[in-house]
């Protein structure tokens, strides 16, 4: 299955911006808002990419192909929704889809306010945002998989050592990010964003208490990639809404400004 866009497309970027959408938790809106954020901050040109299984709704630009199959026929039962990201080291995106060069993935429900270009050249294999440090923990070398950078087709072995061992890497870890962090550092191909570029919502975002009562959350200083997980998504934040009692937040109206096509 090819892209649904114009094929003028098909050769022009070695730039990527990879999102992923299955299922119906995600409708259109946020591929089309995504697209639009990474238009409006990245310069120059790259290709769009959506690995889905609904193409309703998505704009023209935006290109769709099937998400790579994880080879799951030696175990049946296992579910893959903690997992599906693992789709994007597969093979298939160059072999079948013709992608070559640079993917930059970004989760739909994160909000871009800031340049993506120097993601694009920050040195390094591999980057991800290195998951958000608890005060009261030590912290780990997990990365959150909501933003990450890798050359398409170099890291096929993630793919294909997940495959030979499902059953004893779902024991060991808890989803696909903390599986895929430990892989890449034991190779020594880990690497990290700076820490301002991709900050939390919900523990950089939002005002101590109790302040938050009178002032609305906001955008941390030299954010690039504001991220929403665990609590609320941007309608949410916009609305004012957590999914956690007694823990208020203002609406958030930054995100209007944003988080639009």
């Amino acid at each position: 299955m090819g892209p649904t866009s114009a094929a003028s497309t098909a050769g022009a970027a070695t730039r990527h911006i990879l999102c992923m959408k299955w299922g119906t938790k995600y409708g259109p809106e946020y591929v089309n808002r995504l697209y639009a954020m990474a238009r409006r901050h990245l310069q120059g040109d790259f290709r769009f990419i959506c690995l889905t299984d609904r193409t309703d709704g998505v704009r023209s630009e935006v290109e769709c192909f099937p998400i790579p199959e994880l080879d799951w026929q030696l175990y049946p039962n296992q579910p893959d929704r903690a997992w599906k990201k693992l789709a994007t080291f597969s093979p298939d995106l160059g072999e079948q889809y013709g992608l070559h060069g640079t993917a930059l993935f970004l989760d739909l429900d994160v909000v871009v306010v800031g340049p993506l270009d120097d993601f694009f050249t920050q040195p390094g294999e591999f980057r991800i945002i290195h998951d958000y440090a608890r005060p009261w923990k030590k912290r780990r070398i997990t990365g959150n998989s909501s933003v990450y950078r890798f050359e398409i087709g170099a890291h096929v072995d993630v793919l294909e050592y997940f495959q030979q061992h499902v059953a004893q890497v779902q024991q060991q870890f808890r989803n696909e990010q903390a599986y895929l962090s430990d892989f890449l550092h034991r190779q020594g191909k880990l690497a990290y964003w700076p820490e301002s570029w991709c900050p939390s919502f919900k523990y950089h975002g939002i005002p101590t208490w109790p302040s938050n009562f009178w002032n609305e959350p906001f955008i941390p200083s030299d954010a690039r990639v504001v991220i929403f997980h665990g609590e609320c998504n941007p309608p949410d934040a916009l609305a004012g809404r957590r999914n956690r009692r007694f823990r208020y937040i203002r609406p958030a109206s930054w995100i209007a400004k944003h988080w639009h096509e």
